[in-house]
C-alpha cells in the first residue's frame, strides 16, 4: 500500500450502524421477488419465513434448486394461485416466486473489513443515490468484482427495498450493506485508517485509468443521479476522476458509471 499523508482534520468516528429495517419500516417483513434473488437469499443461508410459489409456472432448473434449498433449510413452501403472488409483489416481476423474510439485515463496517481479509479493502459509497434500481444495480456490479461492502446514507437516499433486491439479482444476499448516519464523516474515518477515497466526477481533470490509488485500500464514491457528487463529498475525496466520454451523450447513468469504474479498479488489481 502507498503511504497516506497524516489524517489531520479527517479524523472521525466509525458511523457504521447495525441491523435495522429497510424500506418498509412499518412492517416486520420484507418481500424478495424473482427466481435469482430468492435463490441467492437461500444460498446465502439468510432467514426466510416462507415461500409462495405459483401453481401455474414453467419448468425451471432455478426453481428446482430453490425448492431443494428450501427443503434443506426447513422453509415452508406454499403453492398458491398466481394472482395472490401478483397482489403481494406490488407490481414487481416475480416469475412465480416470492419469499417472505425478516427486515433486511444491514451490516457494519467491521463486517466489510472481515470480508476483505488479506485483500486491499474495496468499498463503494453512494452519495445521495435515491433510485433503488440504481442501488440494486450498483450492488450487483460491486459483488461481481469482489467489493467488500456498500455504504449508503441513512437519510435522503435509497435504502434496500424489494425493488433494489430485484435489481440486484441476488447480490444483496451476499454483499454487506452498511447504512451510515453521515457519509462524509464515515469516509473521513476510513481515510484515518489508511483508506483512499476516489470520487467519480465528469469534470475532473484526471481520467480514472490514470489514477495511482486504485490498487490500495479504497472507497469509490458515486454521486447522485443527475447532480453527481455533493460538494462536501467531493472535497473529502483524495482524488476525483472522470470516465472518458467520446460520444454525443454527456454522461452515464450512476449504476453504469459505477460498473465501469469498478471494473477499472479490478483491472488495476490484476
Amino acid at each position: 500500500m502507498s503511504p497516506r499523508p497524516p489524517a489531520g482534520n479527517r479524523r472521525g468516528r466509525n458511523t457504521g450502524r447495525g441491523p435495522r429495517p429497510a424500506g418498509r419500516e412499518h412492517r416486520d417483513e420484507r418481500l424478495v421477488a424473482g427466481l435469482h434473488p430468492v435463490r441467492e437469499l437461500l444460498r446465502a443461508g439468510a432467514a426466510v419465513r416462507r415461500l409462495l410459489v405459483a401453481d401455474t409456472r414453467d419448468a425451471s432448473a432455478v426453481l428446482d434448486e430453490i425448492l431443494a434449498l428450501a427443503r434443506t433449510a426447513g422453509v415452508p413452501v406454499e403453492e398458491v394461485e398466481r394472482h395472490r403472488i401478483d397482489e403481494r409483489a406490488e407490481g414487481l416481476v416475480h416469475q412465480g416466486v416470492l419469499a417472505l423474510a425478516p427486515p433486511f439485515p444491514y451490516a457494519t463496517l467491521d463486517d466489510a473489513r472481515r470480508r476483505a481479509a488479506d485483500e486491499p479493502l474495496l468499498l463503494v459509497a453512494l452519495d445521495s443515490v435515491t433510485d433503488p434500481h440504481n442501488l440494486g444495480s450498483i450492488a450487483r456490479s460491486a459483488d461481481a468484482v469482489g467489493a467488500h461492502g456498500l455504504l449508503v446514507p441513512e437519510r435522503r437516499a435509497a435504502s434496500v427495498t424489494t425493488t433494489a433486491e430485484k435489481a440486484a439479482a441476488g447480490a444483496l444476499a451476499h454483499l454487506p450493506v452498511v447504512q451510515v448516519t453521515n457519509l462524509v464523516r464515515t469516509i473521513r474515518a476510513l481515510q484515518g485508517e489508511g483508506v483512499w477515497a476516489v470520487g467519480l466526477d465528469g469534470e475532473a481533470p484526471t481520467a480514472m485509468a490514470d489514477s495511482r490509488l486504485l490498487g490500495d485500500p479504497l472507497v469509490l464514491v458515486v454521486g447522485a443521479e443527475g447532480r453527481g457528487l455533493s460538494r462536501l463529498a467531493g472535497e473529502t475525496c483524495d482524488e476525483l476522476v472522470h470516465l472518458p466520454m467520446r460520444g454525443a451523450v454527456g454522461s452515464l447513468n450512476a449504476s453504469v458509471a459505477a460498473a465501469v469504474a469498478l471494473y477499472e479498479v479490478l483491472r488495476h488489481r490484476g
